[in-house]
């Protein structure tokens, strides 16, 4: 039978000795399954992606079930299943499985990449190191379920004090460090909310603790190379290279980051296909914004044109010992060029943040250097405005001159007396008075 389901339908039914489905006319699947014993239960019959029907056990009729609530319960069952293809009694099995905090991070790094598929393979392994280094370790034992606003805000204060530092031991002379800050704390806690908003959005959690948890406020220090200092750094690698203490491959890396603003990533990875010479010009097929090309300046041709090509291998820096792939290591080439240079703090991404404070403080227009860039967002550019003279400021100060002037002109009538006009008012008024 089919009727809009009520709590007074669903009280007056009663068993048999099969059992008893009634349906309701408002959600297609949602209904209520009365047992020979008088058992009521709350379900959703539906079909999966692949055409399978299943039917889900929602819950019990009583507290905490109404009728509308498993209705609601129902809607957003199917909802999921619809957007998401996510299959709610695999979702439910999947809750019973991830009872710890621990144990609802392997799912969320196995099934959530299915979710979000526009998020890049990159960031979910940054996301499983930010899982393995602190959210297990402090929080891994902990029933998802139990955790609070309040633990969420605890754990980010805690990986901050340092708690989840630590120091493992790779390999014979390598070792994985763990650090603390309030930088990587806001980012472990950001990636803490993903994970907990992926459970609440497969049930496994009624709603996200972490909702509502400000993070630590990250004060971005970004480092601009002076010609002085581009100088210096250039007579090191030179100097490193001819000393055979920087492998050939890692200075060419290195002098085309600061010649193209490019990130780390692309430059390693960069492939022979992708260069057009004739055009002057790098076609990226991905990024970290996605597809882009970017400008190929000359000083960067001459460079790509005396590497010496190997075969069989597409990329532009091979690995340098004779592995497939790209070339590797380059960030601990770089920490020997910029204690060489004395240096210490700069990092390989300053150098783009290099090239665009040159670009800006020559006079090019923000929305171009972003073009450069391969900037989606203007605002992600307007951290160099300050770098040059800008055109506001010309209106500004050109504005203002003006108003200066007009305001000198008062202030020297002010000094001479009352103006002409308002003196003839007086004698006029002086008049009527006799």
């Amino acid at each position: 039978m089919s009727a809009r389901l009520t709590k007074r339908i669903v009280d007056a039914a009663a068993p048999s000795k099969a059992q008893v489905f009634i349906w309701d006319s408002e959600v297609k699947g949602f209904g209520l399954r009365v047992t020979p014993s008088g058992g009521k239960a709350y379900i959703l019959q539906y079909r999966t992606a692949e055409g399978q029907t299943r039917r889900l056990t929602i819950g019990k009729h009583g507290s905490p079930w109404t009728t509308d609530d498993a209705r609601e319960k129902a809607k957003e069952a199917l909802r999921s299943l619809a957007l998401h293809g996510v299959d709610p009694l695999a979702a439910k099995e999947a809750a019973r499985s991830a009872a710890s905090v621990a144990d609802l991070a392997d799912l969320y790094l196995k099934e959530g990449p299915s979710e979000r598929p526009n998020k890049k393979q990159r960031s979910w392994d940054t996301d499983a190191a930010i899982l393995r280094a602190h959210v297990k370790p402090l929080l891994g034992t902990r029933p998802v379920k139990s955790l609070t606003r309040a633990d969420i805000a605890k754990f980010q204060s805690d990986v901050a004090e340092g708690k989840s530092a630590r120091t493992t031991k790779t390999k014979p002379r390598g070792a994985a460090r763990v650090t603390g800050g309030k930088g990587i704390a806001a980012r472990a806690t950001a990636t803490l909310r993903a994970m907990l908003s992926f459970a609440a959005g497969r049930g496994i959690i009624p709603a996200n603790p972490a909702s509502g948890v400000r993070l630590f406020k990250q004060e971005k220090v970004e480092r601009f190379l002076s010609e002085a200092e581009v100088a210096k750094l250039a007579e090191t690698i030179a100097g490193m290279e001819d000393g055979m203490k920087l492998h050939a491959s890692f200075a060419a890396c290195i002098r085309l980051l600061m010649l193209t603003g490019c990130r780390r990533g692309e430059i390693e990875g960069l492939q022979w296909d992708w260069i057009d010479f004739g055009r002057g010009m790098i076609r990226f097929p991905d990024s970290k914004t996605g597809a882009k090309v970017t400008p190929l300046p000359a000083p960067a041709v001459d460079i790509l044109k005396g590497l010496e090509r190997k075969k069989d291998n597409p990329y532009v820096f091979p690995a340098t010992r004779g592995a497939e792939g790209h070339v590797v290591g380059l960030s601990k080439a770089w920490g020997d060029v910029r204690t060489a240079a004395d240096m210490p703090e700069l990092r390989l991404h300053d150098l783009r943040h290099s090239f665009a404070s040159f670009a800006v403080a020559g006079g090019a227009a923000l929305y171009l250097v972003g073009k450069v860039l391969g900037h989606k967002q203007a605002r992600t550019t307007e951290i160099y405005a300050h770098l040059r003279d800008d055109p506001l400021k010309k209106v500004a100060d050109s504005t203002a001159r003006k108003i200066a002037g007009a305001m000198k002109k008062g202030e020297a009538r002010g000094a001479n007396g009352p103006a002409p006009e308002k003196a003839r008012i007086t004698k006029k008024t002086d008049r009527s008075a006799k």
